[in-house]
């Protein structure tokens, strides 16, 4: 590698920007186009779940692949915004940058910080101040709640998980693991009233609760539900194949005996062999 500096400090990026405006102009790709910011917005949230599957499955490459492909979606994103007078790529990454020397006083700034709860603490003390002088700006009242920041294309079960952890935040939030413990059985008995009832509304409203009171719980013993709801049904996913495997891929006629019995077979060969993390 050359001892001299580079002319350009971030060649990668610079190649990235000059591809996605080739695909922009005029004697572009019709598809690249045709899209809008709002077109590209499921294909943003879709490549943000693959790369975080990669991730959490631990491959390096595929994990790079499929962060290359976010960081297409954004760079597009920001090209087709900034065609309409909207801010560049350059700007974002800015903004960024500046966001994250203000939210880390105690790395850019004379504060301290002893552990990574208190640095937590002090980038949601600093959010918050910055939401609300937007906000009042704005004349928005809605954007100075603590829960205004949760955005609601999460999956429903890590929003319900944020929503808790920003409430309790505020301190609106029980002592101890027992209260939401004892409200998870508070919700189940309700469920059950509205199942024998058979309203079907509440039991779609009382279900919601439960699974609402399982994400509260989940914070209070240290666990993302919606990561351990992935492992399980991950864990489900490849003991199913097992039996898929095991009975010949030809379920159907199986009797549930059958099936549970291939199940179990699953269950034990994994105790023995531990499954991929």
């Amino acid at each position: 590698m050359s001892d001299r500096a580079s002319p350009n400090p971030l060649p990668g990026v610079q190649q990235l920007l000059a591809t996605i405006a080739r695909l922009r102009a005029p004697d572009g790709c019709p598809w690249d186009r045709k899209q809008t910011a709002a077109s590209m917005a499921p294909h943003l949230l879709e490549e943000a779940f693959e790369a975080a599957d990669a991730l959490r499955a631990g491959d390096e490459a595929h994990a790079r692949e499929e962060l290359g492909d976010v960081l297409v979606n954004v760079a597009m994103i920001r090209q087709i915004q900034s065609e309409g007078g909207g801010a560049s790529f350059d700007d974002v990454a800015a903004a960024a940058a500046g966001k994250l020397v203000r939210r880390h006083p105690h790395v850019f700034g004379d504060q301290q910080a002893a552990s990574a709860e208190i640095a937590y603490g002090r980038w949601e003390e600093q959010k918050r101040k910055e939401k609300a002088a937007a906000a009042a700006a704005a004349g928005d009242d809605r954007a100075r709640s603590v829960l205004a920041g949760v955005p609601k294309a999460l999956p429903a079960l890590l929003r319900s998980f944020r929503i808790g952890e920003k409430a309790a935040k505020a301190g609106f939030d029980w002592p101890d693991r027992s209260g939401p413990r004892q409200k998870v059985d508070e919700e189940l008995r309700e469920l059950d009233e509205a199942i024998a009832r058979g309203d079907q509304a509440a039991i779609a409203d009382e279900l919601g609760d439960v699974l609402f009171s399982l994400c509260n719980l989940a914070r209070h013993v240290g666990v993302n539900p919606e990561m351990a709801l992935g492992g399980t049904t991950d864990k489900f996913q490849r003991r199913f194949q097992a039996v898929e495997r095991d009975l010949g891929y030809q379920l159907a006629g199986r009797s549930l005996a059958e099936m549970d019995a291939a199940w179990n077979r699953a269950k034990a060969s994994e105790r023995k062999v531990p499954p991929p993390a």
